[in-house]
């Protein structure tokens, strides 16, 4: 069971989380008009056009206007794009979530650096060092093709890595461009579900080894992690990720994930509940991955949840639409900032991905 413990004896915690949107604020009616211009000629956009009006989305966020994806572009010109926008706008979270703490890029001792839609050699992180003034020494892990479940199971890897090092602070930056991956001349009806849903966005999160105290800012409690898990269905590796073509990274989405979730997870999260030695009436928030609306749907008939439980999971989808990794950093940190967690408080987080896979993780408020 999730206990209080000595300061000596802490587990890793999430101190905060600081995003940085692009500037490129899309509302979904345009881009459900750029979708109908695009495949119009190929796809029966006006029956389709459901997937964009229940998407549970409102507007998205993008690295460059609409207009830019009017044209072909080839995944040298794509990439390069995403080299300039992830390192700025990754420098801009990491500056503030260290600011929001009162932290220098030196007091940084590891970077772990989260991403499924760019490729980078030397790596975004080692990028970062440079910029900002991180020690040379600085570790650093990126992690590449963790898609969706990224956030989640970077989060897992960080934990992981504070628990042998206790008295390091570790940012965890994912960045995730999905549009980038936007494929010009595909005309399947996966590249027309992914225009509906992806977004892009950005988020550096802080944590700390569990030998650190006075760390949090007075007010915004930090979250102890209980118990973390990971779960890869077998014969499964063709239900979503990306297939690697001539102008660059084609996206792959299956009609079971739904589905899936709701023959899947109530057995999956039963058994990471046993194995925390809790009961889901136990989990006070839930910080769900928006996949889209109908994963959202499937959780909740699957676990027996209500609305109000993946309320801000459906807001997050609302405002910023599906940006793979990042989205459920962006369902933390609304939690974090919004007052709602109280001393003790349990919560539950959880993203699917790439594999057919799951990472979760349970907190305490501390």
């Amino acid at each position: 069971m999730c206990r209080m413990v000595r300061l000596a004896e802490r587990a890793p915690r999430l101190v905060g989380i600081a995003s940085c949107p692009p500037e490129h604020h899309v509302e979904q009616a345009a881009a459900m008009r750029f979708a109908a211009r695009l495949f119009g000629g190929a796809l029966d956009v006006e029956r389709l056009a459901g997937v964009f009006e229940n998407s549970g989305i409102e507007r998205r966020q993008l690295c460059k206007p609409l207009a830019w994806f009017a044209q072909e572009r080839g995944f040298g010109e794509k990439n390069d794009v995403f080299l300039a926008a992830a390192e700025r706008l990754a420098a801009s979270a990491v500056q503030q979530v260290l600011a929001d703490h009162d932290l220098a890029p030196a007091d940084i001792d590891h970077l772990v650096f989260v991403t499924s839609t760019g490729l980078a050699t030397p790596t975004i992180d080692a990028r970062l060092l440079g910029r900002l003034g991180f020690r040379p020494g600085t570790l650093r892990t990126p992690l590449f093709g963790l898609g969706c479940a990224g956030g989640a199971l970077g989060l897992i890897h960080a934990t992981e890595l504070l628990r042998g090092r206790p008295r390091h602070k570790l940012l965890l930056v994912n960045v995730e461009l999905c549009a980038l991956t936007f494929q010009h001349d595909d005309r399947s009806k996966s590249n027309f579900v992914a225009t509906a849903l992806f977004g892009d966005g950005v988020t550096a999160a802080l944590l700390v080894g569990g030998a650190h105290d006075g760390v949090m800012n007075e007010g915004y409690g930090g979250l102890e992690v209980c118990h973390a898990a990971t779960h890869l269905w077998p014969d499964t590796l063709d239900v979503m990720g990306w297939n690697f073509v001539n102008h660059g990274m084609q996206v792959v989405f299956s009609a079971r994930i739904p589905e899936l979730v709701r023959r899947e997870m109530p057995g999956c999260l039963e058994a990471f509940l046993a194995a925390a030695d809790v009961t889901q009436d136990a989990v006070d928030h839930w910080a769900v991955h928006p996949g889209g609306a109908k994963v959202l749907a499937a959780y909740e008939s699957a676990l027996g949840l209500d609305a109000a439980q993946l309320a801000r999971s459906r807001r997050v989808l609302a405002e910023h639409g599906n940006c793979s990794a990042v989205t459920v950093m962006l369902v933390l940190e609304d939690l974090l900032r919004s007052g709602a967690l109280r001393h003790g408080d349990r919560v539950l987080t959880t993203a699917l991905g790439p594999g057919f896979s799951a990472g979760t993780l349970l907190w305490q408020r501390v």
